[in-house]
């Protein structure tokens, strides 16, 4: 790439897609393309079409998903696998049509085995079952990966899939019921605070911002107790699903973003075959390497926002699978590293979410 290319981010208002944004426009890529949802519907093979016949980008970054937590991965399953696989075969399908130089696709590290050994490799994927709440999304992102890795076997394309483990950041989505833990948690620690202080102004201000099942801070004190009540946030309690004892791996936002650029500047697919036999396992994890249990992740929140209620795990609500630890020994190898650790990620977060 160099700073006049023209660029697609698909997905661009969103955690990824904006983190992307801004890296490249701190970089000096100053040709950039971004559509939101509205003016482009991703799931539309017809308007992705006449979209690139007439935008002709030349680099494709693609950062949009239908993405969400435990709770909606497992009861939107077919949501989850359909809106994906849609997405994913439009924009691959005519980022090769019309010429794409490099395609960037990103995945997630779902896409690995249940029980896969810990750390996770590349080459363990598909080697045994997936987790059951977010197999549809799993297999959509494998299926994904594997296109990128066909086209660029059959038609030499050079599309490239990194895997990304937990994102969290700026834009990130806290809805209660759709979003991932870390920023749920965040904004239900956040709510139980206000709630134990009396601090009505702070939860209205909250709940207009982002209402919850259309309760907002217009509704009734009574209501909104019970709203807040059903996701687990109580007066001096809050309520968190499964034992607390998984742990996962977190990866600020924006460092995703920078080695999602360093990957489009420096790496290309034919680094990544090597002479293998059999070309697979070409995509690249995208992680720190380090874990924290939900229940340490959650007192980490606790104590960032100086909450001082108590937080109990209720254990006959599903955990996933028990660690997700990706291995990056081959992003290291190629030259990026994370810098950001959990502890300043956690105040990094709180602090964005207050003021926004």
């Amino acid at each position: 790439m160099n700073k006049q290319s023209k660029i697609y981010i698909a997905g661009h208002r969103g955690l990824v897609g904006s983190a992307i944004w801004k890296n490249l426009k701190g970089k000096g890529y100053d040709n950039l393309i971004g559509r939101t949802s509205k003016e482009l519907d991703l799931m539309d093979g017809v308007a992705v079409q006449q979209f690139f016949e007439e935008e002709k980008p030349e680099y494709v970054f693609l950062a949009a998903a239908h993405v969400g937590g435990i709770i909606a991965n497992n009861t939107y399953r077919a949501d989850f696998i359909y809106r994906n696989l849609q997405i994913q075969n439009n924009v691959i399908g005519e980022s090769w049509r019309n010429g794409v130089k490099k395609l960037l696709f990103l995945g997630s590290t779902c896409i690995y085995p249940r029980e896969a050994p810990q750390p996770m490799r590349e080459d363990s994927l598909l080697t045994s079952p997936l987790e059951y709440t977010n197999e549809p999304y799993a297999i959509a992102k494998i299926a994904g990966l594997k296109m990128c890795e066909s086209f660029n076997i059959q038609y030499g394309t050079n599309f490239i899939a990194v895997m990304p483990t937990n994102l969290y950041g700026p834009n990130d989505n806290f809805d209660l019921e759709k979003s991932h833990v870390l920023p749920a948690m965040i904004r239900k620690i956040y709510l139980g605070k206000c709630l134990m202080e009396n601090n009505w102004d702070a939860i209205c201000q909250d709940l207009n911002t982002r209402p919850v099942e259309n309760v907002s801070g217009e509704n009734s004190q009574e209501e909104i107790v019970k709203i807040l009540s059903k996701y687990g946030i109580q007066n001096g309690k809050i309520e968190l699903w499964g034992t607390g004892k998984p742990m996962r791996e977190f990866l600020w936002s924006e460092e995703m973003a920078d080695a999602c650029v360093f990957i489009m500047e420096n790496v290309n697919f034919d680094d990544l075959k090597g002479d293998k036999k059999e070309v697979r396992n070409c995509h690249i994890n995208i992680g720190t390497g380090k874990e924290i249990s939900i229940r340490d992740l959650a007192l980490l929140i606790k104590k960032t926002i100086g909450y001082a209620g108590e937080i109990v795990f209720d254990a006959e609500k599903p955990d996933g699978a028990m660690r997700k630890l990706t291995d990056v020994s081959e992003l290291n190898a190629l030259g990026w590293r994370h810098r950001i650790e959990i502890e300043e990620g956690v105040q990094r977060m709180y602090d964005w979410y207050k003021g926004n």
